[in-house]
């Protein structure tokens, strides 16, 4: 019995006339999976070290000089007036700027330090102002501001969704808190006018806020925030409104106002007449007034120049460091032979 159940087995075992296949999880050799592809795999030698940092430096370094010098060309004016735009008698400044039957009429003067050519940007700047505050983003419906037909779509607005039980248009904290603070600009007996078109951004007008959405019930409830818009133009027409619905990611910021063409030259003396109707005494924030020229770099601001010559600056130290080790403590090499990928490999 045995015998005929080995017989079987055996039997069995011949049918097949194959090789048991072998249970593994080893994957089928490629040059792709092993990473043995023609590749180029540099040597970092102390020469190759010292020259690329010589060539960045060399890079950076005058893209750092350019970039300063033109920074550098930038004249800014700037003129902190929420305290000086307190009256001297006034203690109590958070109930002064909360009171509507008093003027808020302020003039200040500014010098003109260099010669400002046209166009001349007017900023606004405001200082600890959390703009980024989570609860403050997320209080807008960009549907309402697109679509007249959204205008009851206030889920997104808490606390500024309605008023005298209506929807608010536009609605929400950041609408309700725009920036209200006037100026007006004299030079030389003459007005200068602040041209106030195409200060926000195209796509924001033309993608962001709908041409026939137009403020409904806005800045009617009981604690006004800030500006109040003209309900007779459309929500794509009002830019100042636009421009401070693009919201900063600093609680230090400024946002465009307008732009003068008129050049000024050294030693000119502008007179300013401006509301001071927006509330940062709450906060204990700042108020900035600022006049700006431009170059091909943009405003001004030193940290890319600063930026590039600190890099540059840097690698020129590690290469002249790297060339003193190298010439008073050199380094034999290695054989390059013995790398794995100068070796034939075996068994395939």
């Amino acid at each position: 019995m045995s015998s005929q159940a080995a017989g079987s087995s055996s039997g069995g075992s011949g049918d097949g006339g194959a090789a048991p296949r072998r249970n593994t999880r080893k994957p089928k050799y490629s040059k792709f999976t092993q990473q043995e592809l023609p590749a180029c795999k540099p040597i970092l030698t102390p020469k190759w070290v010292i020259s690329v940092f010589v060539l960045v430096g060399v890079i950076f370094v005058p893209i750092g000089l350019v970039s300063l010098k033109a920074s550098r060309k930038v004249v800014e004016i700037v003129d902190r007036y929420d305290d000086a735009c307190i009256p001297a008698n006034t203690t109590d400044k958070l109930a002064y700027i909360q009171n509507p039957t008093i003027s808020k009429n302020c003039r200040r003067t500014l010098k003109v330090p260099k010669d400002m050519d046209a166009p001349i940007f007017v900023y606004y700047q405001l200082d600890n102002f959390y703009q980024n505050h989570r609860r403050y983003v997320k209080s807008r419906s960009d549907t309402q501001l697109r679509d007249s037909k959204k205008a009851n779509d206030t889920s997104t607005c808490d606390p500024e969704s309605t008023a005298n039980g209506m929807a608010i248009v536009p609605c929400g904290l950041i609408a309700w808190s725009t920036f209200n603070d006037t100026y007006d600009f004299v030079h030389n007996s003459k007005n200068l006018t602040v041209d106030k078109k195409d200060i926000s951004w195209k796509s924001d007008r033309e993608h962001k806020f709908g041409s026939d959405v137009f403020p409904k019930n806005f800045q009617k409830g009981p604690l006004i925030g800030g500006k109040t818009l003209d309900p007779n133009k459309s929500l794509s027409e009002q830019e100042d409104l636009i421009v401070w619905m693009r919201t900063a990611a600093l609680p230090t910021f400024r946002k465009l106002y307008g732009r003068i063409h008129t050049d000024l030259k050294q030693g000119d003396t502008i007179t300013v007449t401006l509301e001071n109707n927006y509330n940062t005494y709450s906060f204990s924030g700042k108020k900035k007034l600022v006049l700006s020229t431009s170059t091909w770099l943009g405003g001004k601001n030193d940290f890319l120049g600063l930026a590039y010559l600190t890099v540059g600056g840097l690698c020129f130290f590690l290469a002249f460091a790297f060339t003193l080790l190298y010439l008073i403590k050199p380094r034999k090499l290695g054989d390059n032979n013995y790398l794995s990928w100068n070796r034939n490999p075996a068994g395939r």
